[in-house]
Protein backbone atom coordinates (compact mmCIF):
# COMPACT_ATOMS: atom_id res chain seq x y z
CA UNK A 1 0.00 0.00 0.00
CA UNK A 2 2.71 2.09 -1.00
CA UNK A 3 3.48 3.00 2.64
CA UNK A 4 0.45 3.31 4.05
CA UNK A 5 -1.13 1.08 6.70
CA UNK A 6 -3.52 -1.47 5.19
CA UNK A 7 -6.95 -0.67 4.66
CA UNK A 8 -7.60 -3.24 7.37
CA UNK A 9 -5.92 -1.31 9.96
CA UNK A 10 -7.85 1.82 9.12
CA UNK A 11 -11.04 -0.14 9.77
CA UNK A 12 -9.73 -1.52 12.47
CA UNK A 13 -8.71 2.70 14.09
CA UNK A 14 -12.33 3.41 13.14
CA UNK A 15 -14.11 1.36 15.32
CA UNK A 16 -14.90 4.50 17.74
CA UNK A 17 -17.19 6.91 16.51
CA UNK A 18 -14.55 9.59 17.77
CA UNK A 19 -14.86 12.49 15.35
CA UNK A 20 -11.70 13.67 15.42
CA UNK A 21 -10.16 10.19 14.84
CA UNK A 22 -12.93 9.97 11.96
CA UNK A 23 -11.84 13.08 10.44
CA UNK A 24 -7.80 11.65 10.13
CA UNK A 25 -8.27 8.74 9.32
CA UNK A 26 -10.74 9.72 6.36
CA UNK A 27 -8.24 12.36 4.79
CA UNK A 28 -5.86 9.61 5.23
CA UNK A 29 -7.84 6.38 3.26
CA UNK A 30 -8.64 9.17 0.92
CA UNK A 31 -5.45 10.32 0.10
CA UNK A 32 -3.86 6.94 0.00
CA UNK A 33 -6.84 5.52 -2.12
CA UNK A 34 -5.57 8.71 -5.02
CA UNK A 35 -2.13 7.33 -4.56
CA UNK A 36 -3.25 3.51 -5.23
CA UNK A 37 -2.71 3.35 -8.92
CA UNK A 38 -4.25 0.45 -9.96
CA UNK A 39 -5.85 -1.67 -6.48
CA UNK A 40 -7.22 -4.96 -6.84
CA UNK A 41 -11.09 -5.64 -6.63
CA UNK A 42 -10.85 -6.67 -2.99
CA UNK A 43 -8.72 -3.43 -1.88
CA UNK A 44 -11.74 -1.25 -3.74
CA UNK A 45 -14.39 -3.04 -1.82
CA UNK A 46 -12.48 -2.39 1.50
CA UNK A 47 -12.04 1.45 0.97
CA UNK A 48 -15.86 1.45 -0.27
CA UNK A 49 -16.62 0.13 2.81
CA UNK A 50 -14.28 1.85 5.03
CA UNK A 51 -14.77 5.35 3.68
CA UNK A 52 -18.53 4.56 3.54
CA UNK A 53 -18.31 4.31 7.38
CA UNK A 54 -15.83 7.37 8.01
CA UNK A 55 -17.87 10.11 5.78
CA UNK A 56 -20.90 9.33 8.25
CA UNK A 57 -19.04 10.02 11.08
CA UNK A 58 -16.37 12.51 10.02
CA UNK A 59 -16.92 16.70 10.51
CA UNK A 60 -18.39 18.37 7.49
CA UNK A 61 -15.73 20.17 6.36
CA UNK A 62 -13.46 17.20 6.63
CA UNK A 63 -16.37 15.47 4.22
CA UNK A 64 -16.09 18.10 1.57
CA UNK A 65 -11.96 18.27 1.71
CA UNK A 66 -12.21 14.75 1.41
CA UNK A 67 -14.88 14.49 -1.32
CA UNK A 68 -12.18 16.87 -3.20
CA UNK A 69 -9.18 14.57 -2.71
CA UNK A 70 -11.19 11.45 -4.16
CA UNK A 71 -11.76 13.36 -7.61
CA UNK A 72 -7.97 12.96 -8.30
CA UNK A 73 -8.65 8.86 -7.81
CA UNK A 74 -8.49 6.74 -11.05
CA UNK A 75 -10.44 3.84 -10.18
CA UNK A 76 -14.15 5.79 -9.06
CA UNK A 77 -16.62 3.05 -8.62
CA UNK A 78 -20.27 3.80 -8.05
CA UNK A 79 -20.23 3.94 -4.54
CA UNK A 80 -17.52 6.28 -4.20
CA UNK A 81 -19.22 8.48 -6.94
CA UNK A 82 -21.96 8.88 -4.81
CA UNK A 83 -19.70 9.74 -1.68
CA UNK A 84 -18.17 12.37 -3.74
CA UNK A 85 -21.43 14.06 -5.42
CA UNK A 86 -23.22 13.93 -1.38
CA UNK A 87 -20.32 15.45 0.33
CA UNK A 88 -18.26 17.94 -2.59
CA UNK A 89 -19.67 20.93 -1.76
CA UNK A 90 -19.37 24.00 -3.96
CA UNK A 91 -16.73 21.89 -6.20
CA UNK A 92 -19.68 19.36 -7.57
CA UNK A 93 -19.45 21.47 -11.24
CA UNK A 94 -15.75 20.92 -11.41
CA UNK A 95 -16.40 17.28 -10.93
CA UNK A 96 -18.85 17.05 -13.41
CA UNK A 97 -16.82 18.38 -15.96
CA UNK A 98 -13.46 17.45 -15.19
CA UNK A 99 -14.00 13.62 -14.14
CA UNK A 100 -13.00 11.60 -17.10
CA UNK A 101 -16.10 8.82 -16.41
CA UNK A 102 -18.74 8.74 -14.44
CA UNK A 103 -21.21 6.08 -14.39
CA UNK A 104 -24.38 5.88 -15.67
CA UNK A 105 -25.88 4.97 -12.03
CA UNK A 106 -24.64 7.94 -10.29
CA UNK A 107 -25.92 10.54 -13.28
CA UNK A 108 -29.07 9.13 -13.36
CA UNK A 109 -29.17 9.84 -9.73
CA UNK A 110 -28.12 13.47 -10.10
CA UNK A 111 -30.48 14.10 -13.02
CA UNK A 112 -33.36 12.66 -10.42
CA UNK A 113 -32.35 15.18 -8.02
CA UNK A 114 -33.99 17.74 -10.77
CA UNK A 115 -31.46 20.50 -10.26
CA UNK A 116 -31.09 22.32 -13.03
CA UNK A 117 -28.37 23.35 -12.41
CA UNK A 118 -26.76 19.96 -12.33
CA UNK A 119 -28.45 18.55 -15.37
CA UNK A 120 -27.43 21.25 -17.84
CA UNK A 121 -23.68 20.24 -16.68
CA UNK A 122 -24.16 16.45 -17.09
CA UNK A 123 -25.88 17.44 -20.61
CA UNK A 124 -22.28 19.07 -21.48
CA UNK A 125 -20.45 15.94 -20.93
CA UNK A 126 -18.93 14.20 -23.86
CA UNK A 127 -19.10 10.42 -22.76
CA UNK A 128 -23.31 9.96 -22.05
CA UNK A 129 -24.54 6.35 -22.32
CA UNK A 130 -28.20 6.61 -24.62
CA UNK A 131 -30.24 5.85 -21.36
CA UNK A 132 -28.58 9.25 -20.00
CA UNK A 133 -29.43 10.95 -22.98
CA UNK A 134 -32.47 10.13 -22.91
CA UNK A 135 -33.43 11.03 -19.64
CA UNK A 136 -31.95 14.59 -20.20
CA UNK A 137 -33.94 15.08 -23.07
CA UNK A 138 -37.14 14.26 -20.56
CA UNK A 139 -36.17 16.77 -18.11
CA UNK A 140 -38.38 19.60 -19.99
CA UNK A 141 -35.64 21.92 -19.28
CA UNK A 142 -35.00 24.79 -21.75
CA UNK A 143 -31.07 25.37 -20.28
CA UNK A 144 -30.26 20.89 -20.61
CA UNK A 145 -31.63 21.70 -24.13
CA UNK A 146 -29.43 24.35 -24.67
CA UNK A 147 -26.27 21.86 -23.36
CA UNK A 148 -27.74 19.08 -25.37
CA UNK A 149 -27.58 21.30 -28.14
CA UNK A 150 -24.21 22.44 -27.93
CA UNK A 151 -23.35 19.11 -27.51
CA UNK A 152 -22.23 17.69 -30.90
CA UNK A 153 -21.17 13.99 -29.37
CA UNK A 154 -24.77 13.79 -29.30
CA UNK A 155 -25.78 12.79 -32.64
CA UNK A 156 -28.98 14.46 -34.19
CA UNK A 157 -30.54 11.38 -35.47
CA UNK A 158 -33.91 9.43 -34.80
CA UNK A 159 -35.73 10.18 -31.07
CA UNK A 160 -32.86 13.05 -31.12
CA UNK A 161 -33.46 14.60 -34.22
CA UNK A 162 -36.88 14.93 -33.49
CA UNK A 163 -36.35 16.33 -29.82
CA UNK A 164 -34.55 18.97 -31.12
CA UNK A 165 -36.49 20.06 -33.95
CA UNK A 166 -39.53 20.45 -31.00
CA UNK A 167 -37.57 22.17 -28.78
CA UNK A 168 -36.21 24.10 -31.45
CA UNK A 169 -39.74 25.83 -32.03
CA UNK A 170 -39.98 26.17 -28.00
CA UNK A 171 -36.53 28.23 -27.58
CA UNK A 172 -34.72 30.18 -29.98
CA UNK A 173 -31.28 30.17 -28.42
CA UNK A 174 -31.83 26.21 -29.16
CA UNK A 175 -32.02 26.85 -32.68
CA UNK A 176 -29.44 29.16 -33.18
CA UNK A 177 -27.23 26.60 -31.80
CA UNK A 178 -28.42 23.44 -33.90
CA UNK A 179 -28.30 25.91 -36.86
CA UNK A 180 -24.45 26.08 -36.24
CA UNK A 181 -23.89 22.22 -36.15
CA UNK A 182 -23.12 20.79 -39.59
CA UNK A 183 -25.11 17.23 -38.17
CA UNK A 184 -28.49 18.57 -37.93
CA UNK A 185 -31.02 19.12 -40.59
CA UNK A 186 -31.11 22.76 -41.19
CA UNK A 187 -34.32 22.54 -42.78
CA UNK A 188 -36.45 21.36 -39.66
CA UNK A 189 -35.74 24.95 -38.44
CA UNK A 190 -38.12 26.30 -41.03
CA UNK A 191 -40.81 27.46 -38.33
CA UNK A 192 -38.30 29.90 -36.37
CA UNK A 193 -36.63 31.19 -39.69
CA UNK A 194 -38.01 34.58 -38.58
CA UNK A 195 -36.25 34.29 -35.44
CA UNK A 196 -32.80 33.64 -36.91
CA UNK A 197 -29.72 36.08 -38.17
CA UNK A 198 -29.58 35.77 -42.30
CA UNK A 199 -26.73 33.47 -42.32
CA UNK A 200 -28.50 31.06 -40.52
CA UNK A 201 -31.71 31.74 -42.38
CA UNK A 202 -29.71 31.42 -46.06
CA UNK A 203 -28.61 27.65 -43.91
CA UNK A 204 -32.00 26.67 -43.85
CA UNK A 205 -32.71 27.41 -47.73
CA UNK A 206 -29.86 25.22 -48.53
CA UNK A 207 -30.93 22.53 -46.29
CA UNK A 208 -33.62 22.33 -49.71
CA UNK A 209 -31.29 22.61 -52.49
CA UNK A 210 -31.42 19.34 -54.09
CA UNK A 211 -33.97 17.87 -52.29
CA UNK A 212 -37.48 16.54 -52.46
CA UNK A 213 -40.05 17.92 -50.44
CA UNK A 214 -43.52 16.80 -49.36
CA UNK A 215 -47.03 18.29 -51.05
CA UNK A 216 -47.07 21.34 -50.07
CA UNK A 217 -51.03 22.74 -49.36
CA UNK A 218 -50.23 25.90 -50.57
CA UNK A 219 -49.20 24.59 -53.44
CA UNK A 220 -52.58 24.78 -55.49
CA UNK A 221 -52.92 28.47 -54.75
CA UNK A 222 -49.64 29.31 -55.95
CA UNK A 223 -50.29 27.56 -59.23
CA UNK A 224 -53.27 29.55 -59.73
CA UNK A 225 -51.25 32.96 -59.11
CA UNK A 226 -48.06 32.13 -61.00
CA UNK A 227 -50.02 32.76 -64.24
CA UNK A 228 -49.04 36.73 -63.45
CA UNK A 229 -45.75 36.16 -62.12
CA UNK A 230 -44.26 38.62 -64.06
CA UNK A 231 -47.19 40.79 -63.30
CA UNK A 232 -46.08 39.98 -59.70
CA UNK A 233 -42.74 40.42 -59.81
CA UNK A 234 -43.02 44.12 -61.86
CA UNK A 235 -45.38 45.35 -59.12
CA UNK A 236 -42.68 44.05 -56.49
CA UNK A 237 -40.14 46.08 -58.14
CA UNK A 238 -41.84 49.07 -58.52
CA UNK A 239 -43.04 49.08 -54.74
CA UNK A 240 -39.91 48.37 -53.64
CA UNK A 241 -38.05 51.26 -55.54
CA UNK A 242 -40.95 53.63 -54.39
CA UNK A 243 -40.01 52.23 -50.89
CA UNK A 244 -43.67 51.52 -50.35
CA UNK A 245 -43.22 48.62 -47.95
CA UNK A 246 -46.57 48.67 -46.35
CA UNK A 247 -48.13 48.19 -49.51
CA UNK A 248 -45.73 45.41 -50.15
CA UNK A 249 -46.99 43.51 -46.44
CA UNK A 250 -50.50 44.44 -48.09
CA UNK A 251 -49.63 42.45 -51.55
CA UNK A 252 -47.65 39.95 -49.67
CA UNK A 253 -51.10 39.41 -47.82
CA UNK A 254 -53.12 38.69 -50.12
CA UNK A 255 -51.41 36.11 -52.53
CA UNK A 256 -49.48 34.07 -49.85
CA UNK A 257 -52.11 33.53 -47.08
CA UNK A 258 -48.87 33.91 -44.85
CA UNK A 259 -50.39 36.21 -41.35
CA UNK A 260 -49.57 39.95 -41.71
CA UNK A 261 -46.91 40.10 -39.06
CA UNK A 262 -45.26 37.63 -41.17
CA UNK A 263 -45.64 39.68 -44.78
CA UNK A 264 -44.55 43.07 -42.72
CA UNK A 265 -41.31 40.51 -41.75
CA UNK A 266 -40.84 39.86 -45.67
CA UNK A 267 -41.61 42.79 -46.79
CA UNK A 268 -39.07 44.90 -44.30
CA UNK A 269 -36.00 42.43 -44.71
CA UNK A 270 -33.40 44.22 -46.52
CA UNK A 271 -31.17 41.04 -46.55
CA UNK A 272 -32.89 38.67 -48.78
CA UNK A 273 -33.37 35.56 -47.73
CA UNK A 274 -37.10 36.21 -46.78
CA UNK A 275 -38.24 37.30 -49.44
CA UNK A 276 -36.16 35.14 -51.74
CA UNK A 277 -38.58 32.14 -50.21
CA UNK A 278 -41.59 34.09 -51.70
CA UNK A 279 -39.77 34.48 -55.24
CA UNK A 280 -38.67 30.65 -55.83
CA UNK A 281 -41.91 29.55 -54.33
CA UNK A 282 -44.81 31.84 -57.01
CA UNK A 283 -41.42 30.16 -59.98
CA UNK A 284 -39.51 33.07 -60.29
CA UNK A 285 -36.30 32.27 -62.09
CA UNK A 286 -32.59 33.68 -61.33
CA UNK A 287 -33.29 36.66 -63.84
CA UNK A 288 -36.87 37.76 -62.60
CA UNK A 289 -36.34 36.94 -58.72
CA UNK A 290 -32.71 39.20 -58.55
CA UNK A 291 -34.30 42.23 -59.92
CA UNK A 292 -36.83 42.22 -56.88
CA UNK A 293 -33.70 41.54 -54.55
CA UNK A 294 -32.19 43.91 -56.01
CA UNK A 295 -34.72 46.63 -55.60
CA UNK A 296 -35.56 45.18 -51.94
CA UNK A 297 -32.41 44.95 -50.34
CA UNK A 298 -29.40 47.51 -48.88
CA UNK A 299 -26.96 48.66 -51.14
CA UNK A 300 -24.38 49.90 -48.89
CA UNK A 301 -21.97 47.16 -49.97
CA UNK A 302 -20.83 45.35 -52.81
CA UNK A 303 -23.34 42.74 -53.38
CA UNK A 304 -22.14 41.15 -56.70
CA UNK A 305 -21.10 38.06 -54.66
CA UNK A 306 -23.80 37.65 -51.97
CA UNK A 307 -26.40 38.29 -55.48
CA UNK A 308 -24.50 35.30 -57.14
CA UNK A 309 -24.85 33.21 -53.62
CA UNK A 310 -28.76 33.96 -54.55
CA UNK A 311 -28.39 33.47 -57.72
CA UNK A 312 -26.99 29.42 -56.99
CA UNK A 313 -29.97 29.02 -54.88
CA UNK A 314 -32.56 29.91 -57.29
CA UNK A 315 -30.51 27.19 -59.51
CA UNK A 316 -30.46 24.52 -56.70
CA UNK A 317 -33.40 25.59 -54.49
CA UNK A 318 -36.94 23.99 -56.36
CA UNK A 319 -40.02 25.73 -56.25
CA UNK A 320 -42.10 22.98 -54.85
CA UNK A 321 -39.64 23.43 -51.85
CA UNK A 322 -40.24 26.78 -51.07
CA UNK A 323 -43.90 26.25 -51.49
CA UNK A 324 -43.32 23.58 -48.94
CA UNK A 325 -41.57 26.18 -46.80
CA UNK A 326 -44.45 28.57 -47.05
CA UNK A 327 -46.86 25.89 -45.93
CA UNK A 328 -44.75 25.37 -42.55
CA UNK A 329 -45.16 28.97 -41.97
CA UNK A 330 -48.65 28.48 -42.37
CA UNK A 331 -48.45 26.01 -39.88
CA UNK A 332 -50.31 23.43 -42.68
CA UNK A 333 -47.65 20.53 -42.61
CA UNK A 334 -46.10 18.12 -40.25
CA UNK A 335 -42.46 19.02 -40.36
CA UNK A 336 -41.07 15.57 -39.33
CA UNK A 337 -42.31 14.40 -42.75
CA UNK A 338 -38.80 15.73 -43.61
CA UNK A 339 -36.86 13.19 -42.06
CA UNK A 340 -38.39 10.27 -44.12
CA UNK A 341 -35.89 8.96 -46.22
CA UNK A 342 -37.84 9.73 -49.12
CA UNK A 343 -37.11 13.49 -48.08
CA UNK A 344 -33.52 13.21 -46.46
CA UNK A 345 -31.35 15.53 -48.47
CA UNK A 346 -29.62 13.54 -51.42
CA UNK A 347 -26.76 15.30 -52.09
CA UNK A 348 -24.29 17.27 -49.33
CA UNK A 349 -23.52 20.65 -51.57
CA UNK A 350 -23.49 22.78 -48.41
CA UNK A 351 -22.18 26.52 -48.02
CA UNK A 352 -22.42 29.53 -46.42
CA UNK A 353 -24.18 32.14 -49.37
CA UNK A 354 -21.40 34.73 -47.93
CA UNK A 355 -18.90 32.39 -49.11
CA UNK A 356 -19.94 31.39 -52.79
CA UNK A 357 -17.94 32.13 -55.69
CA UNK A 358 -19.03 32.98 -59.08
CA UNK A 359 -17.74 30.73 -61.17
CA UNK A 360 -17.98 30.24 -64.94
CA UNK A 361 -18.40 32.72 -67.75
CA UNK A 362 -19.77 36.18 -66.42
CA UNK A 363 -22.83 36.26 -69.41
CA UNK A 364 -26.40 35.11 -69.45
CA UNK A 365 -29.19 36.53 -67.73
CA UNK A 366 -27.86 36.12 -63.87
CA UNK A 367 -25.02 37.97 -64.34
CA UNK A 368 -27.07 40.65 -66.24
CA UNK A 369 -29.50 40.95 -63.18
CA UNK A 370 -25.67 41.56 -60.83
CA UNK A 371 -24.85 44.42 -63.56
CA UNK A 372 -28.01 45.68 -63.14
CA UNK A 373 -27.13 46.25 -58.98
CA UNK A 374 -23.76 48.22 -60.20
CA UNK A 375 -25.54 50.04 -62.59
CA UNK A 376 -27.89 51.44 -59.64
CA UNK A 377 -24.93 51.82 -57.38
CA UNK A 378 -23.18 54.00 -60.12
CA UNK A 379 -26.31 56.52 -60.74
CA UNK A 380 -27.08 56.96 -57.13
CA UNK A 381 -23.60 57.66 -56.55
CA UNK A 382 -22.90 60.20 -59.17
Amino acid sequence: MIGFQPFETFQLLGETDNVERANTLLLASCDAFVWLKKPDKEEIEQFETLATRLFQTASPDIRERAANILIGADNLTPKIESLIIDNIGQNLEKFLLSAPQLSPEILGKLIDRKNIEINALIAKRADLPKPIITKLFQTNSRKTYRSLAANENIIAKGPYLNAFARSAQMDFEVARLLAGRKDFDKALLAPVFFNLEEADRIKIIEAFSERRAPEAPIKKTIEQISVAREELTLALMKLFSQNKRPKVTQLLTQISGLDEIKCGQIAHDESGAALFVILRAFGCTAYDGLKVIIHATSFEQDRSKLLAGFAALFQKVSVDSMAYMMSVWRNEVNLLDLTKPEFIRFADNRGDINNMEVTGRKEGPIYQAIRTLEQINTKRAS
